[in-house]
Order: structure tokens, then sequence, then C-alpha cells
């Protein structure tokens, strides 16, 4: 009869390893939860097995392979979010190997799915015309549209996440000058960003409308709800999916169809990139782990690639002599042999 141990080394990833020994933020760990909640769906939808009856010695390299095929084939999930589930449920296994050696080569089966190759999309950003369209739209007459127009102004000046906009609070904002606000980011990391005069001029005033300069306020949510509490990060991407439709009706040129929280973020690092900012700095400002990531934004940068292109031309037409690679006929005749 097979043990259902499962259930036990679960309970300890996700309730002490996690937490306690990596240091996960919980954000890291209800991802890490949500995946393991899909696979014991999917065990009980396709093998019939009940979560408390399920055993470690069930979930071998062909169930994982099945479940992720049923992730992209029956949840309509895409390669990235294929290999965000693959990535926890390999952590998990890292953690087991330790725990329990004796399903070590049960990890090691697990160990060798690969990841995915995931397709490549473009960024959606909009240009400062469609910024400035998009904050242009909420009613500022009206106090909740004062409220929306302070969110959405700082997630743009500020390049922060939806969830890192959710978690803030009124004592996260430094008024002295210089002025710049405490971001907690992913990985329980803090960044301090500086904000500009008129940003710190529109938070200040809805601030002082709503009582949250008040020392009693300081640590309720910057940004609460009807409730009084913090927005989920649906509840402010609804108020952005308002605005931009608003703004598309308006200027269906410059809003592009897909557009949601982090492209915001994506439109900063753009600018900020287009203005000549060197991408350690836009590193530092966005929270990036590493200057690779950022590095995604130069290559999208058609304006700067075109730029690049005429600039390239210009030099090429002062020079009447071909350029070197040109006039040697043995790398040409190399070059054509490669599509061969």
């Amino acid at each position: 009869m097979k043990k259902c141990d499962f259930a036990y080394y679960l309970s300890a990833f996700l309730g002490k390893h996690l937490p306690g020994e990596k240091g996960c933020s919980t954000n890291t760990i209800s991802s890490y939860r949500d995946t393991f909640v899909l696979l014991l769906r999917y065990m009980k939808e396709e093998y019939g097995i009940q979560a408390q009856k399920l055993a470690l010695e069930q979930i071998d390299k062909a169930t994982i392979c099945g479940f992720l095929n049923w992730l992209e084939r029956t949840r309509g999930c895409s390669a990235s979010t294929r290999n965000v589930r693959l990535a926890a449920i390999r952590s998990f296994f890292q953690y087991l190997q330790y725990e329990a050696p004796e399903y070590l080569a049960l990890c090691q089966s697990i160990f060798s799915i690969p990841m995915k190759k995931a397709e490549q999309r473009s960024l959606n950003y909009l240009s400062l015309d469609g910024i400035k369209l998009l904050l242009d739209m909420p009613d500022t007459s009206r106090k909740y549209g004062r409220r929306d127009l302070a969110l959405l102004s700082l997630m743009y000046d500020t390049g922060m996440r939806v969830q890192e906009a959710a978690d803030l609070t009124p004592s996260c904002i430094r008024f002295e000058s210089p002025p710049t606000i405490k971001i907690h980011g992913k990985g329980n990391k803090t960044r301090i960003v500086p904000m500009l005069d008129a940003q710190m001029g529109i938070l200040k005033s809805y601030m002082e409308e709503t009582g949250l300069l008040l020392p009693v306020t300081s640590a309720h949510p910057l940004f609460p709800n009807k409730q009084g509490e913090k927005f989920t990060r649906a509840g402010i991407g609804y108020i952005l999916d308002k605005y931009i439709s608003g703004a598309r009706t308006k200027r269906p040129d410059l809003i592009p169809e897909s557009f949601s929280c982090h492209c915001l973020r994506h439109s900063k690092a753009m600018h900020m990139l287009q203005a000549g900012v060197n991408l350690v700095y836009i590193r530092d400002f966005l929270g990036h782990y590493s200057v690779q990531t950022t590095e995604v934004y130069a290559k999208a940068d058609s304006l700067q690639k075109r730029e690049a292109l005429e600039k390239a031309a210009s030099l090429q037409s002062h020079s009447s002599e071909m350029p070197s690679w040109q006039t040697n006929k043995g790398l040409l005749e190399w070059l054509v042999s490669l599509g061969k």
C-alpha cells in the first residue's frame, strides 16, 4: 500500500522551507501554492486521486509532463506560464532531494524536464503623447478621479509593478527634498526611487484630501478601495482599463489594442532609454535583479534602431569606398556557403 506522503512534504515546503529557510515573499509563496493547487486538481480530474491520498511516487516525470500539457491544452496557458509552473515544481523537488534522499532518482527525472521555448512577444508601451492622453482621462472634478490620476501618474513616473503600487502606504513617501518613495518589490527587495516635483504635487494634494498625511494613517493603504482596504491587482487593472478604453476611443493611433498595468512600467523604461539613461540606472530604477532583464528594452526600441540605421546610411553615402568585407572574395564565398 502506498504511503500518502505528498501532503506532508508539500506542507513543509510551503509552510516552512519557502518562508523560513529561503525567505520568499508572500507573492512568491502564493504563486508556488497556486501551481500545486492546479496539480492536485489535475490528479483528481485525470486520475481520480484525491489530494489526501496522493503519494510522491505517483508524481513521476510522465505525470508532470502530462500536467504541463494539460495546462496548455485544457486551460489555454502560454508557454511562459507553463515554465513558471515547472519552475515551482522543480523548486519543490530540489527541496525534496535533501529531505527524502530515497526519492533522489525521482527528483533527477523531474529536473530533466526542459523549459519550453516561449514566443518572444513585442513590448507594448505608450509614447509620451499616449501617456499624456491617458493621464488627461481621469475626471479631476471628482474625488475618485483625483485618486485615479495620483495612482496612474505615480505608477508611470516610478515604473513600479502593480503589486508594488497596491502595497504602498503613506510611510513610504518622503516629502523632504529630494522627494523619494520607498518601494517594496519582488523577492522582498526594497528600492528608493526619486520623484519629480510635479508628481509629488499631485500625490501630496491627494493625500491631504484623504487625510493620509496624518501620523495615525501612516500604515494605511496609500490607495484604498471603497471598503478602505488596499486595492488588489485586479482592482488597479480595472481602473487602468477604464481610462485606456476611453483614450483608445479618442485616439486609437496612440493606444495599442492590448495594454496592461505592466505596460506603464514598460513605457517608463522605454522613455528613459530614449532619453539616453544608462541601462544600469534603468535596472536599479525598475528593481531588476540583472541588467540582462533590462536589455529587453534596448532590443525593443525601434526609434533608436531607426536612428542608428539612418546614421549608418549617412556615413556610407559620404564614402566612395566599398566596405572591406565586400571586397574580400574569400570572406564573401564563406558567408554564402553558410546558407547551403
